[in-house]
């Protein structure tokens, strides 16, 4: 059992990981703030809510950190604040009320790839490892001591939802490791070198325009990125607009000297010239939901428009 008292602030897969692990090593959870789920967005994740209300524990759904929230976390006094993917920034004057620090756990291996969807663009990216980290939280976002970290792989083919699995489980090794040294009072501050600091934004779903100037092995990565259950890549056919769900990169062979990028090379399997190889694309669909690419045929090209 850790003798510690939390207040706890999560959401999705990381959140509802980290959560479980606090609850297993049986810490004192006196609330959890968590957010509604957006009617926009398919939730694809386990409940912070439900797992906290199973446990008898109150939850908390509001929209903004303000003096309510403040008061209410105060009268709790919790020994500590933890944040596991919760969306929102925590206000600065919250940080120091909890005698033993607010803590937040970040989907990346800081100091790189701070801030939004750190997952999605470390494989945009063509990163072959990240992780999680366990940090203080500062006034500035992803920026405070590290308390400690754990690498995953990022292997040729993998999705973005992979390795959010792999990261949720990270964290909970890092919490399974770190929370005894919370609660004693010595968990590690490590600080962060900001000469290798990066820093990323959120993504929409426009972001997953394919852009077939690229080499295809820049949009592969593209459409591992953010294929389901993420807004997925897309590119236009005839008007159309044309979801791209899965794909590899041909190798060793290169387009036609004479290939525009997104011109179809061939449809069985589905092969597109870019910039620079060729993508083979193995599962797509147009926006009304036919499977089937249309009236696609050899010598079209996908359009950015």
């Amino acid at each position: 059992m850790t003798d510690l008292s939390v207040v706890v602030l999560a959401y999705s897969e990381v959140g509802h990981a980290c959560l479980a692990e606090v609850l297993r090593q049986g810490a004192e959870v006196r609330a959890v703030f968590t957010h509604e789920d957006d009617p926009g967005e398919s939730r694809w994740f386990p409940s912070v809510a439900e797992l906290a209300r199973g446990a008898g524990i109150p939850v908390l759904t509001p929209e903004t950190l303000g003096d309510a929230e403040y008061d209410l976390v105060r009268a709790l006094a919790p020994d500590a604040i933890l944040s596991f993917y919760y969306r929102s920034m925590i206000p600065e004057r919250f940080l120091s009320l909890p005698p033993k620090g607010a803590y937040n756990m970040h989907g990346s291996l800081l100091p790189r790839y701070r801030g939004r969807a750190c997952v999605n663009w470390a494989i945009l990216n063509g990163e072959a490892e990240t992780g999680a980290t366990l940090h203080h939280m500062v006034r500035r976002a992803d920026a405070g001591d590290i308390v400690d970290q754990e690498a995953v792989p990022i292997l040729p083919d993998d999705t973005a939802l992979d390795v959010t699995h792999r990261v949720a489980g990270a964290a909970r090794t890092i919490l399974e490791r770190s929370l005894p040294l919370i609660a004693g009072g010595t968990a590690p501050r490590t600080p962060q070198d900001e000469s290798k600091a990066t820093s990323f934004g959120r993504r929409r779903p426009e972001d997953g325009l394919i852009d077939w100037n690229d080499g295809a092995a820049r949009v592969h990565n593209l459409v591992r990125a953010v294929t389901r259950p993420f807004p997925g890549a897309f590119t236009f056919h005839r008007g159309e607009r044309l979801f791209v769900w899965r794909t590899s990169v041909e190798t060793p062979v290169e387009p036609p000297a004479d290939a525009l990028p997104g011109a179809v090379l061939s449809l069985d399997p589905l092969r597109a010239a870019t910039r620079l190889g060729i993508l083979v694309v193995h599962d797509w669909e147009l926006a009304d939901g036919r499977a089937e690419g249309g009236d696609i045929r050899p010598g079209d090209r996908f359009q950015a428009r």
